[in-house]
């Protein structure tokens, strides 16, 4: 925490901050994370991150990505079953805002223009009113995600960009999810009317690996896809009076505090 106050908030560090994201020195630590090179790496990052390995698929790991990318026990994360049910995509700290008159506040004073999030100021028009919830994954979290909703999605959108971190420090300083690399999916659901599940790169995260990238029918709680190592984001956009926040969740947000949730966890209704 240390380092990333010194990053963001003093002129040197701002400096060398435009080398660390720079998207190139992430594909430099891709490739070394998908070498056998980082397999050293593994029994530090277990140890350190407080990773039970007795909850995920066993598998001979050539490389750290291979860690980093663990695939879950079946039953491991359990999805509500109410029909009704808004549900997490993934595990990570939530929080949930209200958008109004185009803006979505996602932490103190940071104001974010949802068309500059989108790239796309006619998409960002239809979410007027609704809500953006926030699912922030950290070095611990399962780094795997679901689609939100069941429907037919168009193909996504890569924004390019750089490679912040995503912790709340960097939050607030600098425009994150508008700066960072981050893929879109517009998805045309039944239940919740047209959605938004953006996945959001992060500093050494310059990979978000969708497994199916172009238009076609998807599953709610079918795997989207993963990050790569490091913290990372996964923003849902929903339409006004489609889905009710739990209150905790918007309780919470209102006092700038993160909520942990799981994949599959509810954390909405669904105005059916």
């Amino acid at each position: 925490m240390e380092a990333l106050k010194l990053l963001y908030g003093t002129v040197p560090g701002r400096i060398l901050l435009k080398v660390l994201t720079w998207p190139a020195l992430s594909r430099a630590a891709g490739c070394f994370l998908d070498s056998g090179l980082s397999r050293p790496l593994i029994p530090l990052f277990i140890r350190k991150a407080h990773i039970d390995l007795a909850d995920f698929e066993p598998e001979q790991y050539n490389c750290f990505n291979d860690c980093f990318t663990r695939k879950i026990l079946p039953g491991k994360r359990v999805w509500d079953p109410d029909v009704a049910a808004f549900t997490a995509p993934c595990d990570g700290k939530l929080t949930v805002f209200q958008i109004q008159d185009g803006l979505v506040l996602p932490i103190k004073q940071s104001q974010y223009s949802v068309a500059r999030l989108l790239g796309d100021a006619a998409l960002a028009d239809r979410f007027e009113g609704g809500h953006c919830f926030i699912f922030r994954l950290c070095v611990e979290d399962y780094h795997r995600y679901a689609y939100v909703a069941s429907g037919q999605k168009e193909a996504d959108r890569f924004l390019p960009g750089i490679l912040h971190t995503v912790r709340p420090i960097a939050l607030e300083n600098v425009p994150v999810f508008t700066e960072n690399s981050r893929s879109l999916t517009v998805l045309h659901t039944e239940d919740c009317g047209t959605m938004v599940q953006m996945e959001v790169g992060a500093m050494l995260v310059g990979r978000i690996s969708n497994h199916e990238p172009g238009a076609g029918t998807v599953e709610k709680g079918t795997e989207k896809g993963m990050f790569l190592y490091g913290g990372s984001t996964v923003l849902v956009l929903v339409q006004k009076d489609m889905v009710q926040p739990e209150q905790r969740f918007l309780q919470a947000s209102s006092m700038g505090e993160e909520v942990p949730v799981r994949m599959g966890e509810r954390v909405g209704t669904m105005h059916r």
